[in-house]
């Protein structure tokens, strides 16, 4: 008999088959049968109803920086909550794969705003490992919450092979010798099942840490195409895919990803880079770049894919400390400086001020962030009075410059200072030509980095309600199956992952959602302490009751919309996806 049965749900199996209620039985973690009709019940069978729920393969984050996270919290149930059981790493040219433990924390902790002295240490106390392969070793002995994949990460691969320090000197180029062992690593990850490569060519990501290196780019960005390019050879012949981040600020170097996939004459390139987004920046850049795709896809034989998410696009920050700041350099001055006195004292400066002044307003350069201080809410701070209103209200009522205004309140209250504004996505119908633009992968949450700024936690589930509220005011966007689809096994296919559908022989990462709880509750973030991060407090999502069940490796994850005591304590749940080396499963005939 099966040790578990869910009966009664509408059953997705994430290829974008109509729905059919159906019963599942899951044995060995593994799906024994999807039937029209109710299966045998034995003694120690459990049973869900899911009547009136939706049943569907488990959801595919497909990018993430939970590489720290996974060490301390390998439960990683901000995900799963909400039903995503497989996620990537390696992310943006990041990674803990390769490197010292304070190399690795300069890359990545001032980058992705996730505490200096917690990620340090955990590495110089936990890091067992030194190869690609050993990394992948290393997680696979972990109480793994989610299905776990990577990407190798450029900065990572490129400061261990020549030194953190020449890797951030744009006057010191890579020797041959140094760009054939930094391949070597490269097939080295494939080999092992590494999806592909991630670089970085966004300058405003910056190195943290106390060494005289701080605030360079990360090393990824001193690469020229010519060194990428060696790289991109490799992933072409082996059919992996190439992540990217383009300089976003200029967008010109976009093209350059773009020509890379090309496939006339060669094999395409899998590339993928982030995003699709209807800024309040430039609006109306999504859908240029997105008839751009469409050309290289189509007519120039590209297998091009932008990164995009299914909601508003926006962010919260504590006093000056967010990621946008390091897009024009008198931002990135003041995050240069970790002290509060002196940033203070930095921005109380006349001169700074002016400088700061001319680059928040120019309207020469080019930038991603509107800079609009009417856009914006204070959500807390020291005075009261404060709180609820946007800087430019204030400035109006002290009769200041509004850049002075937001200078004053940062130097005097700091991080104490909470406020958010929404960056973009936020015109619905926009957002539903993003979604149900072809050229493009639903993901990008960044979960486990910006930990204070963005709470994207639970986008597959606001992909659904999206869907769902189309539909409901007999405006469709796509069907409910196609969605599910796109969150799932599409997913899946492109990034080579054995994962992100279900059918008989194949392993039970299974979700059960109450279609009638996707609701406003998917849109109210809560601060919640992290474990394993001192007591350092994130913004995360709800979801509204929405996620009943969540089964991974066919074992209980979420029951009841509660993370069960073994998820991140026992073996058994997710283990490291491996492209190209997972084994074929042996097909069970349906019933």
């Amino acid at each position: 008999m099966d040790e578990l049965v869910i009966s009664h749900g509408l059953f997705f199996d994430g290829h974008g088959t109509p729905p059919r209620v159906r019963h599942l039985g899951i044995r060995d973690g593994r799906v024994t049968a999807i039937s029209e009709s109710p299966l045998p019940i034995g003694p120690d069978t459990r049973v869900i109803d899911a009547t009136g729920r939706w049943v569907m393969p488990g959801f595919i984050d497909l990018h993430t920086h939970y590489d720290a996270e996974v060490e301390l919290a390998p439960s990683l149930s901000e995900s799963v909550r909400h039903g995503i059981t497989s996620v990537m790493v390696g992310s943006c040219s990041l990674s803990l794969a390769v490197g010292t433990p304070e190399d690795l924390a300069d890359q990545f902790c001032r980058v992705e705003a996730i505490p200096y002295g917690t990620v340090r240490s955990l590495l110089e106390r936990k890091k067992d490992w030194e190869t690609l392969g050993e990394y992948f070793t290393h997680l696979d002995r972990l109480p793994l919450g989610p299905n776990v994949g990577s990407f190798v990460g450029h900065s990572a691969i490129r400061a261990h092979v020549m030194g953190l320090e020449r890797s951030l000197d744009d006057a010191v180029k890579p020797s041959s010798g140094e760009l054939s062992r930094m391949e070597a690593l490269l097939r080295e990850g494939l080999d092992e099942g590494y999806a592909g490569l991630s670089i970085m060519t966004l300058p405003w990501d910056k190195i943290g840490g106390n060494r005289s290196i701080r605030s360079r780019p990360l090393p990824s960005t001193f690469a020229s195409w010519s060194e990428y390019r060696r790289f991109t050879r490799i992933l072409r012949e082996r059919g992996r895919v190439f992540q990217g981040v383009p300089n976003i600020t200029t967008k010109v170097n976009v093209l350059l990803f773009l020509w890379e996939s090309v496939g006339l004459l060669r094999q395409p390139l899998k590339t993928t880079v982030i995003s699709m987004m209807d800024t309040r920046a430039t609006r109306g850049l999504h859908r240029q770049i997105g008839l751009l795709s469409r050309f290289f896809n189509r007519l120039l034989k590209a297998d091009f894919r932008w990164q995009a998410l299914p909601e508003i696009f926006d962010l919260w920050s504590d006093g000056i400390d967010l990621v946008v700041f390091e897009e024009f350099g008198a931002g990135a001055a003041a995050l240069h400086l970790q002290d509060a006195v002196e940033r203070k004292r930095l921005l109380e400066d006349s001169k700074y001020r002016a400088w700061f002044k001319r680059q928040w307003k120019s309207k020469l350069l080019p930038k991603v962030f509107h800079r609009d201080f009417n856009q914006s809410r204070v959500l807390k701070a020291p005075d009261a009075s404060l709180v609820g209103r946007s800087f430019a209200d204030i400035a109006r009522e002290r009769g200041q410059d509004v850049v002075d205004t937001f200078l004053d309140l940062v130097a005097r209250h700091g991080p104490e200072l909470r406020w958010y504004t929404v960056m973009a996505n936020d015109r619905p119908r926009e957002l539903e030509s993003i979604v149900s633009h072809p050229d493009v992968l639903i993901g990008f949450s960044d979960a486990g980095a910006h930990l204070r700024n963005m709470a994207h936690y639970n986008f597959p589930l606001r992909m659904l309600r999206l869907v769902r509220e189309a539909e409901r005011r007999g405006e469709p966007v796509m069907p409910m199956e196609r969605a599910v689809h796109r969150l799932t096994g599409e997913l899946a296919g492109w990034l080579g992952l054995d994962a992100g559908t279900l059918a008989p022989g194949k392993r039970a990462d299974v979700v059960v959602v109450d279609p009638e709880r996707l609701g406003d509750g998917l849109d109210v973030p809560q601060e919640s302490s992290m474990e394993g991060f001192d007591g350092f407090v994130r913004l995360v999502n709800q979801n509204g009751g929405a996620v009943e069940t969540v089964l991974i490796n066919g074992r209980l994850a979420v029951d009841g919309g509660t993370a069960t005591p073994a998820l991140g304590k026992e073996r058994g749940f997710g283990r490291v996806l491996r492209v190209g080396r997972d084994a074929p499963v042996p097909r069970i005939a349906a019933q």
